[in-house]
């Protein structure tokens, strides 16, 4: 996971500040929990898996 934020952040964007890092992180977070489906969580996203082992 940590690789998978650098790629998407750090090594593609420019920030001129950190406050910047910071909201990109977040709705890269929130985009990445919401949005893909995973293999290792059987084609479930995220927020997906959470909601039905809380059931």
């Amino acid at each position: 996971m940590n690789r998978t934020i650098k790629e998407a952040t750090v090594k593609r964007y420019h920030y001129d500040s950190h406050a910047q890092l910071i909201v990109h992180l977040h709705d890269f977070i929130g985009a990445y929990s919401y949005g893909r489906r995973l293999k290792s969580l059987r084609g479930l996203r995220p927020y997906e898996y959470i909601c039905k082992i809380w059931a």
